[in-house]
């Protein structure tokens, strides 16, 4: 593993994502991704089947550099919508944890105004380290 997780120990531990995460390495760079297909097509308006395919847009991306979802250490999404978002959060999670497995991420979550695509409910940029 090319991660260390930060926590310190009086803090509470946070539920689905790391304080902080160490790592070195050749570092990669991943652009927002949102739920539209290699061709730039949607094929839904739902937020967990955006989440799904903007979560599997970044593991393509990742597979062009040599990382795997393991080699993640930030993760920045950018939502629409916080309601849908929280109340979808068993799915998402689920969806989550089937493309990118662990919780062992830096992640950041914000609610915006809107994304330039207008179908757009998520977008989630990513930071990964590669080990040396």
């Amino acid at each position: 593993m090319n991660k260390e997780l930060l926590q310190p120990a009086h803090w509470a531990r946070p539920k689905g994502y790391a304080n902080g995460v160490a790592a070195s390495g050749k570092q990669v760079f991943v652009a927002g991704m949102i739920g539209w297909d290699a061709k730039g097509h949607f094929h839904t308006d739902e937020l967990v089947g955006q989440v799904r395919q903007a979560l599997q847009n970044v593991v393509e991306v990742l597979a062009e550099a040599g990382a795997t979802p393991a080699h993640i250490t930030r993760m920045t999404w950018y939502l629409t919508d916080k309601r849908d978002y929280m109340a979808k959060g068993r799915e998402i999670g689920a969806v989550f944890r089937e493309l990118i497995g662990d919780f062992g991420i830096a992640m950041t979550a914000v609610q915006v105004l809107a994304l330039i695509e207008d179908r757009a409910k998520v977008e989630i940029e990513v930071t990964a380290v590669i080990p040396n």
